[in-house]
């Protein structure tokens, strides 16, 4: 290998190698401080190493790594420095040993670069083992919470059995292309409407299923409120943004936007998942008084957001996936930040009635979750409404009109439960009530929330910076 494609594959070295020196650290030196310090600065430094430039992003069949590679493996990277920043405090409040925490931390973001990175069929599926794999153990790792080792069992179940359908519809296509390249698939694929194209479009399905079961579009969403419940605070977080992220990067590498219009079956399939994921998603969220559930049922309906982007044609529709998922991923940060640095040593403040009275005890943490919230729902001067304004523009764009119409009406309903939230935080708080998560908030946690919710109102008020940026990387190729 040529020391030019070592400089391509560097963030993916840099962060393999952290894994590798933490796992030798934990073995003579168990100190938390110490692995979350390794597990911050290794992410740091693959950020960094993103910005060293590269003669070809095509190193191999497998990977590629170009401006839309660095742009969203840079966007897991920071997100991933976040979780571990907020999982610092969490962890010390817990019994038991932090340290592989934070590997599996490292595990799951190398697997979800290596998602975006892919450009074959075996970097996908191995890319997506690590992932889940890693997560299996994130969801489950506060032992003595029995939610969590429901929450890992479901999610193993349900993983295996989309990575099952993956596997199968990967082998249907394959046999009838011959090539596991996503570059050559179109190529490939007959133009009649023969039993050979019959045979493709069942594989392509199964991997729809597989896609579908990762992003928990609707019908494939049922594993998503137990888990977002039972896994801890900054495993939900992750799972919610970088896992999602990852998938939907990929999502959008393989069925490249613009040509699913040709393909009428695949697009009213994904038409379809688009509108019962913004449906389902908003209409159960209503019913929740569980915050976790609640964020759940929202995540499921904002890909179904995502998903009228998607759809649309145009270099307008990547660059509205792209923007809306830096404003999803700084939002549901936000947001799960706070229940975090909220959730005592006994138990997550999960509960909305725990949000009850918050500003008269703690303003700025207040203040910050009413700015996650709002931007969730897509309220002026907060990142959300541009992202919202950018996937109705794709949409338009492209006479997607009953998927705008739609998209409107749910964010409309969103608000509601979003507000519930709201209220509760700016009511008093029952005399009898015990408030949780009053003791101080770590350094880290605050600064981390302080710089989320400042991010999220720039993107709101000034987005040019970072449309320019995607404009000019976030691009194929």
């Amino acid at each position: 290998m040529q020391d030019s494609n070592l400089l391509t594959l560097l963030p993916l070295i840099v962060l393999a190698a952290a894994i590798v020196i933490l796992l030798l650290t934990l073995a003579f030196n168990r100190t938390h401080l110490v692995a979350a310090a390794l597990t911050l600065g290794g992410l740091a430094l693959a950020f960094v190493t993103l910005f060293v430039p590269a003669a070809a992003p095509q190193v191999t069949p497998l990977l590629v790594v170009d401006g839309y590679t660095r742009f969203f493996v840079g966007l897991l990277l920071a997100a991933s420095f976040a979780v571990g920043v907020l999982s610092y405090n969490y962890l010390e409040t817990r019994s038991g040993i932090p340290g592989e925490f934070y590997l599996l931390l490292l595990l799951a973001t190398l697997g979800s670069a290596v998602l975006v990175a892919s450009s074959h069929y075996a970097s996908f599926f191995l890319g997506l083992e690590l992932l889940s794999v890693s997560l299996y153990s994130l969801i489950a790792y506060l032992r003595p919470a029995a939610r969590g080792i429901e929450a890992a069992i479901k999610y193993l179940i349900l993983a295996a059995a989309s990575s099952s359908f993956l596997l199968f519809g990967m082998a249907l296509v394959y046999a009838q292309t011959g090539t596991m390249e996503f570059a050559r698939l179109a190529t490939a694929q007959p133009p009649n409407a023969n039993a050979e194209n019959l045979v493709i479009l069942t594989g392509t399905g199964m991997i729809i299923v597989g896609f579908g079961f990762k992003l928990a579009l609707v019908p494939f969403h049922l594993w998503t409120p137990d888990v977002y419940e039972g896994a801890p605070a900054p495993v939900t977080a992750f799972i919610a943004s970088v896992s999602k992220g990852a998938m939907f990067a990929l999502l959008l590498r393989y069925f490249v936007p613009g040509e699913l219009q040709e393909f009428q079956p695949l697009f009213l399939a994904f038409a379809a998942i688009a509108l019962a994921s913004m449906i389902v998603g908003n209409l159960l969220a209503l019913v929740q008084s569980n915050v976790k559930r609640i964020l759940a049922y929202s995540s499921i309906a904002h890909i179904g957001y995502l998903l009228v982007a998607f759809l649309a044609s145009g270099a307008l529709a990547v660059n509205a996936v792209a923007f809306y998922l830096v404003s999803y991923f700084v939002t549901t940060l936000g947001a799960f930040g706070v229940v975090t640095v909220l959730s005592s040593g006994e138990r997550d403040a999960d509960c909305v009635d725990d949000y009850r009275g918050l500003f008269s005890r703690r303003p700025g943490l207040a203040v910050a979750f009413t700015a996650m919230l709002l931007s969730l729902a897509g309220i002026p001067l907060t990142s959300g409404f541009v992202g919202k304004v950018y996937l109705v523009a794709a949409g338009v764009g492209s006479a997607l009109w009953l998927l705008v119409a739609v998209l409107v009406v749910t964010s409309a309903i969103g608000l509601y439960y979003y507000l519930r939230i709201v209220v509760a935080m700016y009511s008093p708080a029952p005399e009898a009530a015990t408030p949780i998560g009053v003791s101080s908030l770590a350094l880290g946690g605050s600064v981390a929330l302080a710089a989320l919710t400042l991010l999220l109102v720039w993107l709101g008020v000034y987005p040019a910076p970072l449309i320019e940026l995607i404009q000019a990387v976030a691009k194929f190729g």
